[in-house]
């Protein structure tokens, strides 16, 4: 009996991750992927400083430059309009509600 009650909340779990993935997948409401204009911007500035010879810099001036990196970077995440969960978080969520 326990492991039918297994199989079975194995089952409807791999069931459900499939289906969100594959929901997630086919949107075709969304607009192509263009990337907006100060991401651009941003984008270029990163290349701007790969470029640079950092050879002749002081120690402080490559210091600021890995900050202003950083700071880029972080916009740029800080900019995607999405939430991501993970497939570990789907099935903990499923188990908590199944369970609850």
């Amino acid at each position: 009996m326990k492991k039918t009650k297994l199989y079975l909340m194995i089952m409807i779990l791999s069931l459900g991750t499939f289906t969100a993935v594959n929901a997630s997948e086919k949107n075709p409401t969304t607009a192509p992927n263009e990337i907006p204009a100060e991401i651009k911007v941003m984008l270029n500035r990163i290349e701007e400083i790969k470029d640079m010879d950092t050879s002749e810099m002081d120690r402080s001036e490559k210091k600021a430059l890995r900050v202003e990196v950083r700071e880029i970077k972080t916009e740029i995440r800080s900019s995607g309009n999405g939430l991501y969960i993970s497939g570990g978080a789907i099935i903990i969520i499923l188990l908590l509600i199944i369970l609850l």
